[in-house]
């Protein structure tokens, strides 16, 4: 189990690198600076909020940060999808989606699980 939390986080740093990645090789156009840094915080937020978690002072607070970071992971789809409309290297962007979207149904499975609404 701490294993799969170890590569979850992971995973979720490596996701926010690849996303300031793409930021980063965005021309210093000014159409792109609001999306940089709303793209940014976003996507980063996601896995801020799963560290954070570690240190909340209840079950409830615990859920509040993957809730959290399930709405962080929403705004960050919109942005990518923003973000296509604009570049021409789709083809990451798109490769970021995906794995976005699998962040995402894990964060909202780990949820339900965690509110009871989850059956085995």
């Amino acid at each position: 189990m701490i294993n799969q939390k170890e590569d979850f986080q992971n995973r979720l740093v490596k996701f926010s690198l690849n996303i300031i990645e793409l930021c980063d090789s965005f021309p210093n156009k000014r159409k792109f600076w609001i999306i940089t840094d709303q793209l940014i915080r976003a996507a980063t937020s996601i896995g801020a909020n799963i560290v954070e978690a570690k240190s909340s002072s209840s079950r409830k607070d615990y859920i509040k940060f993957f809730q959290i970071a399930l709405k962080s992971a929403n705004e960050t789809e919109y942005w990518l999808i923003l973000t296509k409309e604009l570049v021409h290297d789709v083809e990451s962007v798109d490769h970021l989606l995906g794995e976005l979207r699998e962040i995402s149904c894990i964060i909202a499975s780990s949820l339900l699980t965690l509110k009871g609404k989850k059956h085995l």
